[in-house]
C-alpha cells in the first residue's frame, strides 16, 4: 500500500463496487456462483451484513464482511445445521466473511489489515468468538491469525472451505503480538475512518478513564472537571454528608500521615449497627472492585464455571475470564424483556448447568433493572447446593435497602452480597466497600486481607457517612426526580432514539438502526467536553447502539441533552427516519439495503 490508505465503513456507492468484485472474483475467477447476467453477486444477508474497506485515494483495493449475531442467522447455516455446529446457537459469535482484494493488490498487507480491522470492529461490539469459512488453499493465513478448525469442511460450487473458529480476546493478542510491527506501521501510514480506536480496548471495563483523561490524569489541570460533564462514570452527583466533609477537612495532615485502624475495626463496627449485621459477617475493602479480586482468586480457578448476566457489569467478566481463565457463560437478557430477568429460564439453566458461581447484580448494570428479594430468594433456595451466588448491591439505595439479601448472606454458605459504598454514599473517590458472608468464608476472607486495606480518610469518609441515613435517602429520592426530567428531555431531542430509565442513577439511550453508532455518538459529545458511555463493548446484546447516562445535577443534564442534540445534527446524513422494530439490524451507515 502506498499513498493515502485507509479504511472505512462501506457508503452505499461501495456496496455496487463490492458486488461487481464479488461476480469478478467468486462467479468468473473462483466458479464458486454461476455467473450473473448483471455480472453482480448479492448475498441473501446484505440487509444486515457489515462491511469494511480498505482504499487508496479514491481506489477500492478491498473488503471484509461481518454478519453480527443479532441478526440472527449466518451464512454458514446454508451449508450446515445448529446441530452440526453449535457455537453458532452460543452468544457474542460473530461470522467474518468473503474477505476479497482486487488481484494486483493480494500478497500486500491490505488482507491482514482487513481481518485486523474486522476483529476490532467485532470486539467493539462486544462479540467474544467469531467463526469464517476460510478456502482451504489460503489456510495457513488463517492459522496463522490465530482461527482454529473446528473439523468442518464446507464445498461452495468449485471451492472447498474449512470452518474456522477463534476467541476474539485471543486473536486479539495473537495480532498485537506476532503481527506488532505491521501494525506499528499500519498506524503511521492508514488513516483509520472507523469508529472505535485502532488499538484494543479494556475489554469492556474501563472505569470512567476517558473522561478523567479530559480532567487530566497528571493532575495538573484539575481546573478541567469544572468543565467536563463525566456522565460516562456512575459517580454520584451530590455531595457526601456534611458529616464527611468535617472528617475529610478536620486534621487533613494527620489522616493522611496516620496508619488506619488495621482491619477498619471502627469501620465494621459502625456497618454492623447500620446494617444490623453480626459484625462476624462483614469484611471491609477499598472499593467493591478490591473484594471482588480478593474473593474470587481464593475461590476460583481456571477449572470452575462461573454464570454471568449479559449485559452485566464488565469487571465480572474481565476477572472471571481475562485474570482467572474460569470457563464463563452467559445468561443473556433481552430488550424484549425490558431486560428483566426470567426466574424460570434461569432456574433452569443453574440447576442444569454446575456451577460454581453465579453472579447476580442486582439493580443490575448497565440495564438498570431491579429483581426483588423475593424473586432472588426462591431462585437461591432451589439452586444445586455446590453453587455459590455474589449478589452485588451496589445500587440498592436508589430502590429500598429492605430489598437487601444481606441477612440472607450472613447465615448461607452460598451467597456472599458485595455492596460498594461509593455510588450510592458518594465516595467513589475514597475507595471504600463490604461484603457480607457468614462467618467462616467471612473469617477465611478477613485471613486474605492486607493490613491497611482501606484508608484512614476513607475509613473516616465512610463512618460519617454511615451516621447520616436521612441525607442520602434525600439525596436518593432526588435522584429519580432528575433522571425522570433528564429522560423526558433526551426523549424530546429524538423520537427515533428509544430512552430506557431503569431505577438507578442512569439511564440508556438506544439509537435508531439508521441513526449514528454508539461510539460516534459519544465521540461527538466529547467535543461538548460531555462524556458518555458506550456500552457496546460490555455486550453484543446492544448491537453498537446504545449508550449509558449517568444522572448528574439540574445544570450539567442541560449540557447533556445540549450536547446530545448537537451531536445526533453534527452526524445527521439526513432526517432520521422510523424503523420498525423487526427491520434488519444493520450497524452504522453503509450497511446494504
Amino acid at each position: 500500500m502506498s499513498r493515502d490508505p485507509h479504511i472505512r465503513a462501506a457508503t452505499p456507492e461501495d456496496l455496487v463496487w463490492i458486488h461487481e468484485l464479488r461476480h469478478r472474483v467468486y462467479a468468473q475467477e473462483l466458479g464458486q456462483h454461476p455467473p450473473q447476467p448483471d455480472r453482480r453477486l448479492y448475498d441473501a444477508l446484505d440487509g444486515g451484513n457489515v462491511y469494511l474497506v480498505a482504499a487508496r485515494g479514491p481506489v477500492r483495493i478491498g473488503f471484509i464482511s461481518l454478519t453480527p449475531p443479532w441478526l440472527g442467522r449466518y451464512g454458514l447455516d446454508k451449508y450446515l445445521t445448529r446441530d452440526e455446529l453449535p457455537l453458532l446457537s452460543e452468544g457474542g459469535v460473530f461470522e467474518v466473511r468473503i474477505l476479497t482484494v482486487e488481484p494486483r493488490w493480494r500478497g500486500t498487507a491490505v488482507a491482514p489489515l482487513l481481518m485486523y480491522a474486522a476483529l476490532r470492529w467485532i470486539s467493539s461490539r462486544g462479540g467474544r468468538a467469531v467463526v469464517a469459512m476460510g478456502r482451504t488453499e489460503l489456510l495457513d493465513m488463517y492459522l496463522k491469525a490465530g482461527l482454529r478448525p473446528v473439523g468442518r469442511t464446507v464445498r461452495s460450487g468449485a471451492v472447498t472451505f474449512e470452518v474456522l473458529t477463534g476467541e476474539v480476546a485471543a486473536l486479539t493478542r495473537v495480532a498485537t503480538t506476532r503481527y506488532r510491527s505491521v501494525l506499528e506501521r499500519f498506524g503511521s501510514v492508514v488513516d483509520w475512518r472507523l469508529d472505535m480506536e485502532r488499538a484494543p480496548g479494556p475489554d469492556g471495563c474501563e472505569h470512567g478513564g476517558a473522561s478523567f483523561t479530559a480532567i487530566g490524569t497528571d493532575f495538573r489541570t484539575l481546573h478541567r472537571r469544572h468543565e467536563v460533564v463525566a456522565a460516562d462514570v456512575l459517580d454520584a452527583w451530590f455531595p457526601p454528608a456534611p458529616g464527611v466533609g468535617a472528617a475529610l477537612t478536620e486534621d487533613p495532615a494527620w489522616s493522611a500521615r496516620t496508619s488506619p485502624p488495621t482491619g477498619a475495626e471502627g469501620l465494621l463496627s459502625e456497618l454492623s449497627e447500620a446494617r444490623a449485621l453480626p459484625v462476624e459477617t462483614l469484611v471491609a475493602g477499598a472499593g467493591s472492585s478490591d473484594l471482588i479480586f480478593r474473593a474470587f482468586g481464593r475461590w476460583l480457578t481456571p477449572g470452575s464455571r462461573v454464570l454471568l448476566l449479559d449485559p452485566g457489569y464488565g469487571e465480572y467478566a474481565h476477572v472471571t475470564e481475562r485474570v482467572i481463565g474460569c470457563r464463563v457463560d452467559r445468561f443473556r437478557l433481552h430488550r424484549r424483556d425490558g431486560w428483566r430477568i426470567d426466574f424460570a429460564r434461569l432456574a433452569s439453566v443453574v440447576g442444569a448447568g454446575r456451577y460454581d458461581l453465579v453472579v447476580v447484580v442486582n439493580p443490575n448494570n448497565p440495564t438498570g433493572r431491579h429483581a426483588s428479594a423475593a424473586e432472588l430468594r426462591t431462585l437461591i433456595a432451589d439452586a444445586p447446593a455446590g453453587t455459590r451466588w455474589w449478589i452485588d448491591e451496589a445500587y440498592l439505595g436508589y430502590v429500598d435497602l429492605a430489598e437487601s439479601l444481606a441477612p440472607l448472606a450472613a447465615v448461607d454458605p452460598r451467597v456472599v452480597v458485595c455492596t460498594s459504598l461509593s455510588k450510592m454514599y458518594a465516595l467513589s473517590g475514597v475507595r471504600a466497600a463490604f461484603l457480607v458472608a457468614e462467618p467462616a468464608t467471612a473469617a477465611l476472607l478477613r485471613r486474605w486481607t492486607p493490613p491497611w486495606a482501606v484508608s484512614l480518610p476513607a475509613q473516616l469518609a465512610a463512618v460519617a457517612a454511615l451516621r447520616d441515613p436521612a441525607h442520602y435517602r434525600s439525596r436518593w429520592l432526588r435522584t429519580h426526580t432528575l433522571r425522570r426530567r433528564l429522560a423526558s428531555d433526551l426523549a424530546g431531542v429524538a423520537d427515533t432514539a428509544v430512552v430506557e430509565e431503569g431505577v438507578a442513577n442512569f439511564l440508556n439511550i438506544t439509537l435508531p438502526y439508521d441513526g449514528p453508532s454508539a461510539a460516534r455518538l459519544v465521540r461527538e459529545c466529547r467535543r461538548h467536553d460531555v462524556y458518555l458511555r458506550d456500552l457496546s463493548p460490555l455486550s453484543p446484546q446492544y448491537e453498537g447502539r446504545t449508550v449509558r447516562v449517568a444522572v448528574r445535577d439540574t445544570a450539567e443534564n442541560a449540557r447533556i441533552v445540549a450536547a446530545y442534540g448537537a451531536a445526533l445534527e453534527a452526524l445527521r446524513p439526513g432526517p432520521l427516519r422510523r424503523r420498525s422494530a423487526g427491520s434488519p439490524a444493520g450497524v452504522g451507515v453503509g450497511h446494504a439495503r
